[in-house]
């Protein structure tokens, strides 16, 4: 049993030893854009620039458009495609194409209004030893508050917020084509607003990402800038 206790413990501290978590700072900044043509119809985009480690240089970029269809005013479906660019790479520049469906269901809590999106993605991923794209199928789940500082009567139309927000990711098909495993990453944030108007928001905030890697894990300690615009 000694034995047995001693080789366990043994096998523990080799798997931790192996699986190093690398750290690193950068920065995002990202414009969200919502636009309702109709009752039912809409779209959604989205722009992000992210930069690599220390800042050093831009290391994505990435354009997501998508066709919403309106429920009911809590509810929504959305349809879409994804172009990732991966630029500064050593082996070279890879684009990512993604498709992807989401349907977002809103609540409020008090004066709090808290979304929840669930969103599916089909991955055609390029490698960087050439080759095929890898596809491969990733599950997220989405939940965001805004909280404003001050009491407001009504809807929340001017005035500085809170923004708290988690994402979790899931590989839920052929995960050896990304890194390996169930769980892909985590993304925690906590921001401070200013809502202009009912359209725009503008908002500062640290993002802490957790990537589960096929070798080392990362931990990404993220500033990240964002426009929010309602039309």
């Amino acid at each position: 049993m000694k034995k047995s206790r001693l080789l366990l413990a043994g096998l523990l501290f080799s798997s931790q030893v192996a699986a190093e978590t690398v750290t690193q700072q950068s920065g995002w900044a990202a414009w969200n854009s919502s636009i309702k043509f109709s009752e039912h119809w809409g779209s959604l985009s989205d722009v992000q620039i992210r930069s690599g480690d220390n800042w050093a240089d831009t290391q994505n970029l990435m354009f997501r458009p998508g066709l919403t269809y309106f429920i009911n005013p809590r509810s929504s479906f959305t349809v879409g495609y994804l172009w990732n660019g991966t630029l500064n790479a050593p082996s070279g520049d890879l684009v990512e194409h993604r498709i992807w469906q989401q349907y977002i269901y809103t609540q409020q809590l008090g004066s709090v209004p808290l979304m929840h999106r669930f969103r599916l993605e089909q991955r055609f991923v390029e490698q960087a030893s050439g080759g095929d794209r890898r596809f491969s199928q990733r599950l997220r789940y989405f939940a965001r508050a805004v909280i404003p500082v001050a009491h407001t009567e009504g809807a929340f139309t001017r005035g500085a917020f809170i923004g708290l927000q988690n994402e979790s990711f899931f590989n839920v098909q052929h995960r050896d084509a990304v890194n390996g495993a169930f769980f892909d990453q985590n993304r925690a944030y906590f921001a401070g607003g200013y809502r202009l108007s009912k359209q725009v928001d503008l908002e500062l905030g640290y993002l802490n990402q957790y990537i589960n890697g096929r070798a080392d894990d990362t931990l990404n300690h993220i500033v990240q800038f964002a426009l929010y615009t309602r039309f």
